[in-house]
């Protein structure tokens, strides 16, 4: 038990110290990703992957960015956990814009705005509940 105690606060350790770092360029790369073209992706034969991969996709930039907010700048958790969530939601919404004004090959969809808001919402509670379950010593 001390043992997996210990992995565990080495690696709240490297994402106190790394959180930005993770954060900032996972959030290009989504960018990047969403805008560009996906004529030479391969098509996956999963019903509904490309919301399943929304999904995650936004469960993970709220997680990230939940840790810059706590670890870098020194929110409160609550504080942290609702600003996460309101910038995943509004980052997806805009990147959902963008896909319909920018560019030619992708196009705005309501329900991938829906799938990324829910992934970011779904991270968000896991995180709420977290919180309010911790022990204070």
């Amino acid at each position: 038990m001390i043992c997996f105690q210990q992995k565990v606060i080495k690696n709240l350790l490297v994402l106190k110290r790394f959180a930005l770092f993770l954060a900032v360029p996972y959030s290009l790369a989504l960018l990047w990703a969403s805008l560009m073209s996906l004529k030479d992706v391969p098509e996956v034969d999963i019903d509904h992957g490309d919301k399943i991969f929304h999904f995650l996709a936004y469960a993970i930039l709220c997680l990230l960015w939940y840790f810059v907010f706590l670890f870098k700048l020194e929110q409160t958790s609550k504080r942290a956990v609702l600003n996460a969530i309101l910038l995943a939601v509004v980052f997806g919404i805009i990147i959902e814009v963008l896909q319909g004004t920018l560019t030619v090959h992708r196009a705005f969809d309501v329900y991938d705005a829906i799938a990324n808001s829910l992934g970011a919402l779904l991270t968000g509670t896991v995180l709420w509940i977290r919180r309010n379950l911790q022990v204070k010593n």
